[in-house]
């Protein structure tokens, strides 16, 4: 960028400096290579001194490489008219002078245009993490009443089944309050999955029926929090719990070359605008928070086919920067 902006400045100046025709070529070409030395030496000189640069406050670090700069420009300027006005005189010292003076107006846009620009990259690093907060602490309220009402109807019957429930249920506020890690291996996330399954099926019974589909492998995945619960979540509700007979609700991660893909099945759901509605709102909250993470290679998308529903999650392969082991329950 500084190369380009730069010989775009140069051809400026070599078309206002022609007398005749549109471009003075023997003022452009030396122009060029006065300012491309100049640009070349003080990034290089600039980037050997990034850490130190980093360390000072914003006006020193402006100060520091102002001062670079210029003194770069001044050295390059002597040796030029050394070379080309071996006598040097007042109108030389008025050029070198020149010089200068264009050199600091261009490094301090420069400097302006780079602060600029890492202020509105810190903004909008604060908006997402604002962002991928509150789409990660969303609870859904159905899940929340049917889970204290199985809970309390376990209490008298079968007390120690009802404290499983609530340590399961402990866990799924835990996870889903803990905004600190954006990026969680996958085996803490299905082992989320799994205790939230197990409350599940106190209620359902034997409407119920799981099929986990895991290959080895892959335990420190990485993959946002909170991501394949709310997936199997929305199988129980829209695919399970509306049948009489119930069904199987499938979940599956393999590793295919540079991707992991996370699939979700269940029966298809019946047309229901608001099921279809909330089931919507589910894939948009987790597909932006993909998108926010890893770019365009997260995929998430969902189908149809012999009246099975599949969400698909594709995932770059890489692994979660959390040092915690977690043993999952499957």
């Amino acid at each position: 960028m500084l190369l380009i902006t730069s010989e775009l400045f140069v051809l400026v100046l070599a078309i206002v400096q022609a007398n005749a025709g549109w471009i003075d070529w023997n003022y452009f070409g030396l122009l060029s290579l006065f300012v491309q030395w100049t640009t070349l030496t003080s990034a290089a000189l600039i980037c050997l001194l990034r850490r130190r640069l980093a360390r000072m406050s914003v006006a020193r670090a402006t100060l520091s490489i102002v001062a670079i700069v210029l003194l770069d420009v001044l050295a390059f300027s002597l040796f030029a008219d050394s070379v080309l006005h071996p006598q040097a005189g007042v109108a030389v010292w008025q050029g070198i002078a020149k010089k200068l003076l264009l050199a600091l107006l261009i490094a301090l846009m420069v400097l302006r245009y780079f602060y600029l620009q890492h202020q509105w990259q810190q903004q909008r690093e604060a908006e997402m993490q604002s962002h991928l907060t509150a789409l990660q602490a969303r609870i859904q309220p159905h899940f929340l009443f049917n889970s204290m009402n199985t809970i309390a109807s376990l209490i008298a019957v079968n007390p120690d089944q009802a404290e499983e429930a609530v340590l399961d249920l402990s866990e799924l506020f835990r996870a889903s309050l803990r905004t600190v890690d954006q990026l969680i291996p996958l085996a803490r996330e299905l082992d989320l999955c799994q205790r939230y399954l197990a409350i599940e099926a106190l209620r359902l019974g034997d409407r119920l029926t799981l099929d986990w589909q895991i290959d080895p492998g892959l335990d420190q995945q990485a993959i946002p929090p909170l991501t394949l619960q709310p997936l199997v979540e929305n199988a129980i509700y829209h695919g399970i719990q509306p049948r009489p007979d119930g069904g199987t609700v499938r979940v599956e991660a393999q590793a295919r070359g540079d991707f992991v893909y996370l699939l979700v099945q269940n029966p298809k759901p019946d047309h229901n605008d608001r099921q279809h509605e909330g089931n919507r709102m589910a894939l948009a909250n987790i597909q932006s928070r993909l998108q926010a993470l890893f770019g365009e290679p997260a995929v998430l998308k969902h189908s149809h086919h012999n009246d099975i529903y599949t969400v698909t999650l594709r995932l770059p392969r890489q692994s979660a920067n959390s040092q915690t082991t977690t043993t999952t329950r499957i």
